[in-house]
């Protein structure tokens, strides 16, 4: 079992605090907007894992800092091969980080605070979704950017918008606004960026006044299907991913 003391400040890009059995993850690089990278992708599943065995954590609220939820955009620019040991870290990494968020056997709570350009799938794999009236959602990392879109994306935007439109939105780097994504289905709620955290806490504080068991075996049944869609696919699309990236050139020597 996990201890939020031993665990909460060993991650450098997730500030994490707690009050009633609540458990706000606060995504960030150096305070400001996360960066997303080797880093963040590396700690993020080990902090899900950690979220998911301290059973003093009764719900979660996942949040960005700043301005965005998650980005930059890639810089355009010649793609490299990538090493097989890289490729490795990455695949295991990037099953962890999403099978580990399913671990997490408690309610789920993404307050979107502005535009989720990097692995914006892990917000809507979130129970309640809420995003700031400047969110967007994007998959800037992947096709646009000579990258196959094998590491989740492929399996929960389907879920989310429908077989054709997901492909559409894959295939061609498309942003979703906050009010299409509401209508969208992909959020329950729009609100100026002030009142989403007030409102992420109000709607914790109310779901916290219910039994443990209540709380964990109405996620578990929620997620069932995504859990058994993830553990299927995931880790061979993660693969397919990695093996396109054999066609790229090596980098050139420094």
């Amino acid at each position: 079992m996990s201890r939020f003391e031993e665990y909460s400040g060993s991650f450098k890009t997730i500030r994490m605090e707690r009050r009633d059995g609540i458990l706000q993850m606060t995504l960030h690089t150096n305070g400001n907007e996360l960066q997303w990278g080797a880093l963040p992708h590396g700690e993020l599943p080990r902090a899900f894992q950690n979220i998911a065995d301290d059973r003093k954590n009764r719900i979660v609220i996942l949040t960005g800092t700043g301005r965005e939820f998650s980005g930059p955009k890639p810089a355009p620019g010649p793609r490299y091969r990538r090493t097989v040991a890289d490729w490795d870290r990455t695949v295991t990494e990037g099953r962890a980080l999403l099978l580990n968020m399913l671990n997490i056997e408690v309610p789920m709570i993404a307050a979107v605070n502005g535009p989720a350009m990097r692995h914006s799938e892990l917000p809507l794999l979130c129970d309640i979704v809420l995003a700031s009236d400047t969110a967007l959602f994007e998959d800037s990392g992947h096709f646009q950017n000579g990258l196959v879109p094998g590491d989740g994306v492929n399996i929960v935007y389907p879920l989310l918008l429908g077989l054709n439109r997901a492909r559409y939105f894959l295939f061609t780097g498309q942003s979703i606004g906050a009010m299409e994504a509401k209508e969208l289905g992909l959020v329950g709620e729009v609100m100026p960026q002030q009142q989403l955290l007030p409102r992420a806490w109000e709607l914790a504080e109310k779901m916290n006044q219910h039994p443990t068991l209540h709380l964990k075996h109405t996620r578990m049944v929620l997620t069932a299907d995504l859990r058994r869609r993830l553990q299927e696919q995931l880790g061979y699309s993660l693969s397919l991913e990695a093996m396109a990236n054999l066609e790229y050139p090596e980098a050139p020597k420094a």
